[in-house]
């Protein structure tokens, strides 16, 4: 006889050596948004996906995590996904013929048809809007790969389009997975408490945010901008959005010509 469900309190929030109770006891509800992760290593999700805003997401079934264990489809008796490269060279590469079942596992697991994306250091650079793209859609597959790559045929075969979470490389997919699925959930319905932050916050509008205060109203002998404690709403706006402009034309050169083009 099965053990009935545990109740979960808080504790479920934090990753611990299996961070899973929120992904395997919590049932796909129609509806949800839902990602896939193809990985070596799904032991290590939620990870961060499974703390705040996220996890208490996860945890009221606004989204969904599941995770499609490479190593489940591996060759021969220790499991083997990867081979040595074609040509000659370091490192390993993930077979093809083992990434084709775990797509194929993922597909048939999905509720909805939904894109795959491979994320590589290779691919377009993962931005807001690529984040707004993604939340709204049913959901997502992200495969994550390790050692040399994958078998470029699997990429062609089923027109899997590689992203890049920056201009440097990782050891896997792991990490880059968490911080795009992070930026992607709390873009859904509901998740954030202010539906307004997600609108005012850095490059959502294409410029940088402005800068934030809080009390105490003094510190350390600085003191918070005294317009911010004027109470007059447009020339708190108009600072606010002063401040973003002049960030933006500093950091961000880029993100200003760009910005100055749309109009």
């Amino acid at each position: 006889m099965t053990q009935p469900p545990r109740s979960h309190g808080r504790k479920t929030l934090r990753p611990s050596v299996k961070p899973r109770a929120l992904m395997e006891e919590n049932p796909h509800i129609v509806g949800a948004w839902q990602a896939q992760v193809i990985t070596l290593f799904p032991e290590v999700f939620p990870g961060v996906l499974g703390e705040s805003l996220t996890g208490k997401a996860l945890k009221d079934g606004l989204w969904h995590l599941d995770t499609i264990g490479l190593r489940d489809y591996g060759m021969g008796k220790h499991r083997n996904v990867d081979d040595t490269p074609a040509g000659g060279g370091a490192g390993m590469v993930i077979r093809a013929d083992v990434l084709e079942q775990a797509i194929m596992a993922a597909k048939e697991r999905a509720a909805a048809p939904q894109p795959i994306f491979y994320l590589s250091p290779r691919g377009v650079p993962f931005n807001q809007k690529i984040a707004q793209h993604w939340a709204s859609e049913p959901g997502v597959t992200l495969l994550c790969g390790r050692f040399e790559g994958v078998d470029q045929r699997v990429l062609d075969h089923f027109r899997i389009i590689e992203v890049s979470l920056g201009d440097f490389v990782l050891t896997g997919g792991e990490i880059a997975a968490q911080a795009m699925l992070d930026a992607t959930v709390r873009l859904l319905p509901g998740v954030l408490g202010n539906a307004e932050s997600a609108v005012e916050e850095s490059h959502s509008s294409g410029l940088l945010e402005h800068p934030q205060y809080t009390r105490p109203a003094e510190w350390q002998g600085h003191a918070i901008p005294e317009v911010l404690m004027s109470g007059h709403h447009a020339r708190i706006a108009d600072w606010r959005r002063a401040q973003s402009e002049a960030l933006t034309k500093q950091r961000r050169p880029d993100m200003w010509a760009a910005y100055h083009k749309r109009d």
